[in-house]
């Protein structure tokens, strides 16, 4: 099995899987009972917290991923600064997590303002420097989108919120992010998840800034599970202390080697693309062409390309048939009707964005993968075309 679709998933690390299991078998008990067993288990959630803020100044609160993070910080930001301001500014590619958050603020009365993108998904600045005023409660926008690969400019954007001295708090969607590139040190508040970084499925968690936002107060959200009062009254409920030592472990893991193993997937990703472009005509590569760690280049991982002439659902399943797994835009979006919303933003047109194939690589992925799936790729997508099967 070749699996290049990590931007959906990633398979856990084996050590991930055998601290969740030790946890589930020894270290069982309720982080908030007294006694050592849950003593233990609320090391383990220290541990974990430690891991998962990478040494920045940070707070974790546990999520059940990146999803109820980007919930939680769009959906409390809102309701704790209301009362400074009716804005919020985003962007046109983000995550459903985030655009649906916005599209429910926007019903309750909230001005909601988004900025667009470029061809390759770089964020058009002019339109976010219009749109941010003294009225911006919070803006939100992803650290690298999850279908360009494009890096997005953080610090910038937070220059961009002093400059027009918003009151808000700035949010930074690094799902796809972290641990490929450094953490967005410059936003408020971070959404992570626990399966993009070779954790387990159900983990996340949002980090909050310690110090203080622009108001002067401490950087704070309301609760948006309430009950128990866990996570210093942050989300109640009883946590899950294997899946949070399974996202910390992870996080310890892929921290660690973060430089060496971008280096080593951005040759990777570099081979696909230089692969594809010279045995294939009228393809068009969306993702920025630079690889780096800087605004509006490519995050490593990521290679978005159009193949004219084809369908990218029929081309997935044909890769599939060798065991081959990409996908077509984001799993988040792929059983909503209509196509892909970042791809529109871009402006690709119906045609070009229905031959849409994204390939997002990984740690388990070597250069023999990388040269059976881009000969098996060149394969279909010549036969599709002299089949003539994009009508």
């Amino acid at each position: 099995m070749i699996y290049l679709d990590n931007s959906a998933t990633t398979k856990q690390y084996p050590q991930v899987t055998e601290i969740m299991v030790k946890c589930m078998e020894e270290d069982f008990g309720n982080p908030s009972s007294l006694y050592q067993l849950g003593v233990d288990s609320e090391k383990i959630l220290k541990e974990a917290r430690k891991n998962i803020t990478c040494g920045a100044d940070y707070r974790a609160v546990f999520t059940s991923g990146g999803t109820e993070a980007d919930n939680m910080a769009v959906l409390g930001t809102a309701k704790a600064m209301k009362r400074s301001g009716n804005r919020i500014v985003t962007t046109a590619v983000e995550h459903p997590a985030v655009l649906e958050c916005c599209k429910r603020l926007e019903q309750q009365g909230f001005d909601v303002v988004k900025a667009g993108v470029d061809r390759n998904c770089r964020l058009d600045m002019d339109q976010l420097r219009e749109a941010i005023n003294d009225e911006t409660i919070l803006v939100t926008v992803m650290h690298v989108n999850n279908e360009a690969g494009t890096i997005m400019p953080i610090r910038e954007i937070k220059e961009v919120m002093a400059a027009k001295k918003a009151p808000g708090l700035l949010h930074c969607d690094a799902v796809q992010s972290f641990g490929k590139l450094p953490l967005p040190q410059d936003a408020d508040l971070i959404s992570l998840s626990g399966h993009k970084i070779y954790g387990p499925k159900g983990s996340g968690a949002l980090l909050i800034r310690n110090g203080k936002g622009p108001s002067g107060k401490k950087i704070d959200v309301p609760p948006f599970i309430i009950g128990g009062g866990q996570e210093s009254g942050m989300r109640s409920g009883t946590e899950n202390v294997a899946a949070i030592a399974g996202i910390g472990k992870a996080a310890e893991i892929i921290t660690k080697s973060r430089k060496a193993e971008m280096e080593r997937i951005g040759s990777l990703r570099e081979l696909l693309r230089r692969t594809l472009t010279e045995e294939l005509e009228d393809i068009v590569i969306n993702s920025p062409e630079e690889i780096g760690e800087e605004p509006g280049m490519c995050c490593p991982v990521l290679l978005s390309v159009t193949f004219r002439g084809t369908r990218g659902e029929v081309l997935l399943h044909t890769l599939e048939q060798d065991g081959i797994y990409v996908s077509t835009g984001s799993a988040c979006s792929s059983n909503k009707k209509g196509q892909s919303h970042v791809l529109q933003a871009m402006g690709l047109s119906d045609k070009d964005i229905e031959g849409t194939i994204r390939f997002s690589l990984g740690r388990y992925n070597t250069e023999e993968d990388i040269l059976f799936a881009a000969e098996k790729t060149i394969e279909a997508v010549k036969r599709f075309r002299r089949l003539g099967s994009f009508r």
